[in-house]
């Protein structure tokens, strides 16, 4: 798993410099900045999806009735 985890990192990382590579010429070149978006996005999407959600707080009152005030 841990090699994994180092190719998204490289992918980010790579997919970064790409489209940096990319955009920063006078001429850009549209599809090596897509790939190099494409890259990253990858790499941020995979990495992004072993990160567990987070868990809801719980209540210090599990249930509590709400009871009319008019009677």
């Amino acid at each position: 798993m841990p090699k994994k985890v180092n190719i998204y990192y490289i992918s980010i990382v790579l997919g970064a410099v790409v489209a940096i590579y990319a955009n920063a010429n006078e001429e850009q070149n549209l599809l090596l900045l897509v790939g190099g978006i494409a890259l990253l996005m990858f790499g941020i999407f995979n990495l992004q999806s072993g990160i567990p959600s987070k868990k809801e707080k719980d209540t210090f009152v599990e249930s509590e009735l709400i009871e009319d005030e008019e009677e």
